[in-house]
């Protein structure tokens, strides 16, 4: 495929100069350059693309074998061949019909069969059939996990808040003891349900907040205290010795990788917020998405564009970031998953024979919701020294309809801004609206450059007709497809993070270090760090 990659730089080289206003010139621009799927529509027009580069970037998939390598996913291969998996998150949000065979043995009944438990207990949950210790209604869910077995669920339940009828849902997940203090702070631990999310159960951070919500427990309900525990682990000896009775815990296979487990028991805090019906349309807009992926040709495909679009933009042109720009408030955690789903699946170095990559893997990720950010960040946007790509989120409607004026102003803003980066303003503008304001001589030429716009900063616009549960599915799903497309294209496993493993080890081997005990070995900075931090006493 390195020819592919010679003749995208060659054509980047020679349309560089042009600028992204000419190119709608065309009158057909946006109808050739955005593309939908189940009312969900992306807009790329306001990119660099044209139909040379579109045709290069869909040859350099097809040279990958994007195909053959997405039949494998879904079909049970196992992909992730460092950890010698299957990878099938797609499996927990398939239709019940449908038939995934792997190791000779369907899937898709057990699947089914723990998405039934699931529901039957958060119906238990919701209706009060399930009870306190004490006989009372459950009001608070408190879900301890960390990395993929919290941020789906704190992210969708956020993204969902208009369909909460359920328990009040609370998340713990960073080890510093202010984070489970403050959630605990203000729950009556007599009405509060704890669900620990770990897959073996040993994670340090997650069992460290856990024993300590047990104590809380304790502390008001003695022995009675494991009648508020549940758990999300497929280590039974584990829940069993924590005093979780078999019945309330709910595993899954090691075909889910973290990242992407929302979609299975680790969403268990959403469906018990939203229900089973929102959560099953949950499932059903991701695996709408999916079968799109599957079908769709890539010319029109979201998921494999939206990939072609960031090796566009990472590989070809040079952008080392991009930005995730929601203009929804409450998908407010959106960029910090994506962050994860992108930055840990595709943060790789290696390719899958274990050689060196020669050429950038994933981009930096990074956001914040709209219109917040225009108040922070987006300046840098707009006249920093870094071209940063952007991606906007907007919904045509909101759920607060006594609101709608201030939802009129917040796509206003959205459209706004992509429109700003691509235009910008010339020299000549600015110079008219500094001299309006006064300026005169040296000081217009001065605030004519202060006043100036680049411009042709690239963007894409995924716009929907509301955020529901449906959408919101179809929304992850084409970033999870995204990431796996761009990680096909670089050789890579997306589905491994050994990167997270040595910083861990160290940290076990630095606790006594921390606790007092001496620092042999260590490096003349640890060792002084440990100085300053470490406690002096047993």
């Amino acid at each position: 495929m390195s020819d592919i990659w010679e003749h995208l730089a060659k054509q980047r080289a020679a349309t560089a100069g042009v600028p992204l206003l000419t190119l709608f010139e065309t009158p057909d621009r946006f109808d050739r350059f955005s593309a939908s799927s189940d009312g969900m529509l992306m807009d790329f027009s306001k990119t660099a693309l044209d139909d040379t580069s579109l045709s290069l970037l869909i040859r350099l998939a097809e040279g990958a074998e994007l195909s053959d390598h997405i039949d494998a996913m879904f079909s049970g291969d196992r992909i992730n061949s460092t950890e010698d998996r299957s990878v099938l998150h797609t499996a927990l949000r398939a239709p019940a019909d449908r038939k995934i065979i792997v190791d000779g043995t369907d899937i898709v009944p057990a699947v089914q069969k723990t998405l039934h438990r699931m529901e039957d207990f958060a119906e238990a949950l919701r209706s009060g059939t399930f009870q306190t210790a004490g006989g009372q209604a459950f009001t608070d869910v408190i879900n301890i996990g960390i990395g993929g077995s919290d941020l789906g669920p704190v992210m969708a339940t956020l993204a969902l808040a208009p369909y909460h009828d359920g328990p009040r849902c609370h998340f713990v997940s960073n080890v510093d003891g202010a984070h489970i203090a403050d959630t605990l702070k203000g729950l009556d631990p007599e009405t509060t349900l704890v669900i620990i999310a770990s897959k073996t159960f040993t994670t340090t951070e997650t069992v460290a907040n856990a024993e300590t919500a047990l104590k809380w427990l304790r502390a008001a309900l003695g022995e009675k205290a494991s009648g508020h525990l549940a758990a999300v682990s497929s280590a039974l000896d584990k829940t069993a010795a924590f005093g979780i009775p078999p019945e309330r815990v709910f595993g899954f296979a090691d075909w889910v990788g973290g990242r992407y487990s929302m979609w299975g028991p680790v969403g268990l805090p959403i469906l018990i917020t939203v229900g089973p019906e929102n959560f099953r349309a949950l499932l059903s807009g991701a695996a709408a998405m999916d079968d799109h992926f599957r079908s769709a040709p890539f010319a029109r495909n979201l998921p494999v564009l939206l990939g072609l679009i960031g090796i566009w933009h990472n590989n070809v042109c040079g952008y080392e970031s991009r930005a995730v720009l929601p203009y929804e408030q409450r998908l407010a955690r959106l960029p910090a998953y994506l962050q994860q789903l992108d930055m840990e699946s595709n943060g790789k170095g290696v390719t899958l024979d274990g050689t060196s990559l020669t050429r950038d893997s994933g981009p930096i990720v990074w956001g914040e919701p709209g219109t917040n950010g225009q108040h922070a960040f987006y300046q840098l946007l707009h006249q920093g020294t870094r071209v940063v790509p952007a991606e906007f989120l907007i919904g045509g409607e909101g759920h607060e309809p006594d609101l709608a004026h201030q939802h009129r102003m917040l796509v206003a803003n959205c459209l706004a801004q992509s429109e700003a980066l691509m235009r910008g303003r010339s020299p000549q503008e600015a110079r008219v609206i500094a001299a309006k304001r006064g300026f005169e001589g040296a000081d217009l030429d001065r605030m004519t450059a202060h006043l100036t716009f680049p411009g042709n900063r690239p963007s894409v616009t995924i716009a929907y007709d509301k955020l529901t549960p449906f959408v919101l599915g179809q929304i992850v799903a084409l970033y999870e497809h995204r990431v796996f497309t761009e990680g096909v294209i670089w050789g890579i496993n997306s589905f491994d993070q050994w990167g997270v493993e040595l910083g861990k080890e160290l940290a076990l081997s630095l606790l006594p270090m921390v606790e007092g005990a001496g620092s042999d070995g260590k490096d003349s900075s640890t060792r002084g760090l440990l100085s300053k931090l470490a406690r002096k006493t047993g």
